[in-house]
């Protein structure tokens, strides 16, 4: 068949992807402009045998608008009676550029939402915006502005960015984290855990940031003892920090990873993270000199079901109670003597077996047993027989005569029945830190009361708003402590007089659960409706780096299986399969004996070996693009010169997700 080049039209890849392409390329061409038939695109009728970057652009610009109104018209016909397909990408901090990373992560989220609708599936792709944080609350700071404004501006200049890279997500359910219809939301799941709870506040040698001037998590504190964000040295300070009971759900997160397909080595690093959950802690009541001081200590315990055996409780130097200026830190500095029969005046009362044991500051690493003879302490013997034979339980009341085995998880239940501790965890595992003493995050909806103690704020009174702040400084306390008339409030339970809490929410409880509000963003009077969520979860595919594979994943896991423990959600964990992309890495060059890093254009490449200019050996690698290291490209100029569908086919094609992609700058 003879056919008229006048009349052959020019397709971008979007236009396949889209699914418009219904016909062989070969075949003639109606002249419509519906987008779902082929459509001559030509001013003058005249194929162009070059096809030139320019004819490039115009082709990509005449079909860009028309994939996303076919994929937005899609989205509205798309019926309940279709199979789902929730794909998610990991959500952006709006930095206010997009760089390469972004430019895989969401290709590779576009690719697999246009293929999953061409299968006829029902496809939610959303995206939004992990808006609260430091480097806003810093780079507002440093320029005088306000952080929401800054935050704003850059959410609207990277929406322009991922819209001119032809990518069609569900712009409709778009949320961000730091409006106040988002966070409402997030104080009222914190305050589900704090009424069941999982959110207290205690006294605590905590991770400081003197650079941020904040409280960091462990997790936040690499291998040298530095902050995962400013680099610097981490010191150790005495706050009283809000924390989130994490390890009440260990052994079910940790069971869980069973069911779940491999992702990529993340399970076993997760896995890892948690450790093995063999013990669980008890909750002691602190006495000195016989009367409570209303403190509770957790005290972790390998051998659970031994606990009515218990010879005393250990803290370690580090703990809270020997710092700061208490008087228990006075008695148990001048208690512990050689040869005294009792070890301190200081005490605890364990709320499960109803025993009183002493406490101690143990500076050895010996056995129990060692430890508990050298100090001349006085124990129960718990199990009767021999390694050989079948160890059974004595003097420990109901549980006598069990085996191990059995005591052990009868003693465990019923703690976690009486809630004095009992929840299987390891030795290893802390509680979730998310006091952040820093203005751009969500308040946490709690106020102090004189009499009546920490008091949630009332559900109606949702959200607890931040107030307007004439200027940031980032040094000292919370910077809300100087917002007097936001501090002040009255007791939702007495009425009298209160102050609300000025720590804000680490940015992490935002982002355990945006992925629940995707599927229904705009309800004003519930986080999102059950239905919804058990129609769209589990996510089927999650996308993102293998940074967040720790501490994101473990929080969103943990989120999801309390909300299915309140009866929000019928489904227990919130990915099904996790797609961890590799990196795209630059060519670097650096001084070999120096290793500062220099730019293309200081480099002499006319020999068989770069050097300097002026001289000296290079070291060329591959590294993660970063600015500092003279390796990033900007997405806007690589498209500028390649177009956007070739940019899209090379990461694709270059290397599998998982892999890293080795730009070479002659592509």
């Amino acid at each position: 068949m003879q056919v008229s080049v006048r009349r052959l039209a020019l397709y971008p890849l979007g236009a396949v992807r889209s699914g418009q392409i219904r016909c062989s390329l070969l075949s003639p061409v109606p002249r419509l402009l519906s987008p779902r038939a082929r459509t001559l695109f030509s001013e003058t009728g005249v194929w162009e045998k070059d096809y030139r970057t320019e004819t490039r652009r115009r082709v990509e610009e005449w079909w860009h608008p028309r994939i996303m109104a076919q994929w937005q018209k899609d989205a509205v016909e798309q019926g309940s009676n279709r199979k789902k397909f929730y794909v998610l990408s990991m959500f952006p901090y709006p930095s206010g550029r997009l760089h390469m990373g972004h430019v895989r992560v969401y290709t590779i989220s576009d690719t697999i939402g246009h293929f999953q609708r061409m299968r006829g599936h029902q496809v939610l792709n959303p995206m939004g915006w992990d808006a609260f944080g430091l480097p806003a609350e810093n780079a507002a700071i440093e320029r005088g502005l306000d952080p929401e404004d800054w935050t704003k501006h850059n959410i609207q200049s990277m929406r322009e960015q991922l819209d001119s890279l032809g990518l069609c997500f569900n712009w409709d359910r778009e949320v961000t984290t730091c409006l106040p219809d988002y966070y409402r939301w997030t104080q009222y799941l914190f305050i589900k855990l704090f009424e069941a709870g999982l959110a207290y506040q205690k006294e605590a040698v905590v991770n400081w940031d003197p650079v941020d001037q904040t409280v960091l998590a462990d997790e936040q504190v690499d291998e040298n003892g530095r902050s995962w964000r400013s680099g610097a040295l981490v010191e150790q300070k005495l706050l009283t920090q809000w924390f989130i009971k994490t390890t009440d759900y260990a052994k079910p997160l940790l069971d869980a990873l069973a069911d779940l397909p491999e992702w990529y080595g993340v399970k076993a690093m997760q896995a890892n993270w948690i450790g093995d959950c063999t013990g669980c802690y008890f909750d002691f009541k602190l006495k000195v000199n016989g009367e409570e001081t209303g403190e509770t200590l957790s005290a972790y315990s390998s051998s659970p079901e031994m606990v009515f055996g218990a010879a005393y409780l250990a803290i370690l130097p580090s703990h809270r109670l020997l710092h700061g200026s208490s008087s228990v830190r006075s008695v148990l500095e001048k208690a512990y003597q050689p040869g005294r029969d009792s070890l301190t005046e200081v005490t605890a009362h364990n709320l499960f077996t109803g025993h009183e044991v002493p406490l101690g500051i143990p500076d050895c690493s010996e056995e129990d047993l060692s430890v508990s003879k050298a100090l001349n302490l006085r124990w129960t013997t718990v199990l009767k027989g021999g390694e050989d034979e079948t160890q059974t339980l004595i003097n420990s009341d109901e549980f006598s005569g069990l085996t191990r085995e059995e005591a052990f998880h009868s003693i465990t239940q019923k703690a976690r029945e009486q809630k004095v501790g009992g929840h299987l965890t390891s030795s290893k595992l802390r509680d979730w830190l998310i006091s952040r003493q820093r203005y751009w995050g969500t308040p946490i909806p709690v106020v102090h009361c004189g009499s009546c103690g920490p008091v949630a704020v009332p559900e109606e009174e949702l959200p607890v708003t931040l107030p307007k702040l004439p200027s940031l400084t980032g040094k000292g306390a919370s910077p809300l402590e100087a917002a007097h008339d936001w501090v002040s409030c009255k007791c939702p339970r007495c009425k009298g007089p209160a102050r609300r809490e000025t720590d804000t929410m680490d940015t992490f409880v935002d982002s355990a659960w945006y992925y629940f509000r995707y599927t229904d963003p705009r309800n004003p009077n519930r986080p999102f409706e059950r239905d919804l969520v058990d129609h769209w979860l589990p996510v089927d595919v999650y996308i993102g780096g293998k940074e967040h594979a720790v501490m994101h994943l473990y929080y969103a896991r943990f989120l999801c299986h309390f909300c299915k423990d309140q009866g929000l959600v019928t489904h227990r964990e919130p990915f099904w399969k996790l797609l961890v992309q590799g990196l795209i890495k630059g060519q670097t060059f650096k001084l070999a004996d120096s290793g500062q890093y220099l730019k293309r254009e200081e480099i002499d490449f006319t020999g068989k070996e770069p050097v300097a200019y002026g001289g000296g050996p290079i070291e060329v690698t591959w590294e993660k693009m970063s600015k500092s290291k003279h390796n990033g490209l900007d997405p806007q100029e690589v498209v500028q010169q390649y177009g956007v569908d070739t940019v899209r086919l090379y990461i694709l094609y270059a290397a599998p997700p998982e892999q890293d992609i080795l730009w070479n700058v002659k592509m």
